[in-house]
């Protein structure tokens, strides 16, 4: 097989990743595309800035190990198969899988930190930025805090003031006009998920009729 093709996509918090990656890696084979996926790499709790209130910060480049990451994507790029454990989100009840990332025709890099990662990012044969309003973005990110990881509404504005929003505006935003396609997902990205999905299926039928 030649060497996968890389798909970085990122966007700011609860801009609606979670949903579009389900929905793109749902269009292929499981042959065909593989993701693998920064939140997997986030360093222990222990190892976490505390803000001055005392609140872990988990919104910032040095939560995460990007030397790790970068290597694994570098392995994955060659064509080489990444393990890893599963990272439990600092869950103590929930025993950490192994997780097996083969090499696939699409390899989809995905975080909100994949764009400013210099040795991720020039690795990336295409970027894909998906976008929402702010407002937007808060609504959501207020209903999956609450309902997945049990923060009251003022843990949840509390951390989105002072560590995702100004994350945002540092980190991610200003990547924007690096990306190939922008999604916009205030309401629905099917058209954007459409085209990505045409473009990637080109992409597979050249790699297998090559390797015929």
């Amino acid at each position: 097989m030649r060497h996968p093709y890389l798909v970085g996509i990122t966007g700011g918090s609860a801009s609606g990743k979670t949903t579009f990656l389900r929905r793109l890696l749902s269009s292929f084979p499981e042959e065909h595309i593989c993701l693998i996926s920064q939140d997997n790499y986030y360093h222990p709790r222990e190892n976490q800035l505390i803000d001055s209130q005392g609140v872990h910060n988990f919104d910032l480049p040095s939560s995460i190990d990007a030397a790790s990451y970068a290597a694994d994507v570098l392995r994955i790029s060659q064509g080489e198969e990444v393990r890893r454990l599963e990272y439990t989100f600092n869950n103590a009840a929930v025993k950490p899988k192994e997780l097996v990332f083969r090499p696939a025709p699409i390899v989809v890099v995905e975080g909100i930190f994949v764009f400013h990662f210099e040795e991720i990012a020039k690795l990336l044969d295409l970027k894909v930025y998906i976008d929402a309003q702010e407002h937007v973005k808060l609504h959501r990110r207020i209903i999956r805090d609450r309902d997945e990881r049990g923060y009251d509404l003022a843990d949840v504005l509390y951390r989105y003031t002072h560590h995702v929003a100004p994350t945002y505006e540092k980190y991610i935003a200003p990547y924007k006009h690096d990306a190939d396609i922008v999604v916009p997902n205030n309401q629905h990205f099917d058209k954007g998920l459409e085209v990505l999905v045409g473009f990637l299926r080109g992409k597979v039928a050249e790699q297998l009729a090559q390797a015929q």
